[in-house]
């Protein structure tokens, strides 16, 4: 099996490849040996080369592609999120706060996402949903 995001992604769900990514995190064993206690030079790279993981190549490499399916598919899900919280009546303040953005950014990144996730019809109804930009 060839281990990419592309291949991964196709037998995933976003709460299954979280959940095997976190397994292969929890099982690699290099977090252990990065402790620093003890080491003279602050500078050094010699923990980092020197550590260890419990994890095999193909292990490592499904490691580093699941996080890759995950942040994919988690952005993916964004547009979803936001059309559910316009829906459900939150304001834009609302929205940029669980964004972590401003309002009139939470804005601009829902149409963005509205017209490279949506068209036709779709893309109209969004759209009209966003209603006027807000301040801010």
């Amino acid at each position: 099996m060839d281990i990419t995001p592309s291949a991964l992604e196709e037998e995933f769900s976003l709460s299954t490849a979280a959940t095997r990514l976190d397994f292969l995190s929890r099982r690699d064993g290099a977090d252990a040996a990065l402790d620093p206690a003890g080491d003279d030079d602050e500078d050094s790279w010699g923990a980092i080369r020197d550590a260890g993981t419990s994890l095999d190549t193909a292990e490592a490499l499904e490691l580093l592609a699941l996080g890759e399916v995950v942040a994919r598919k988690a952005h993916d899900s964004r547009l979803i999120g936001l059309r559910a919280a316009l829906r459900g009546g939150a304001g834009w303040e609302q929205i940029a706060r669980a964004l972590d953005r401003s309002p009139g950014q939470a804005w601009e990144t829902y149409l963005e996402l509205v017209e490279a996730g949506l068209d036709g019809p779709d893309a109209e109804a969004a759209r009209e949903l966003a209603g006027a930009r807000p301040g801010r």
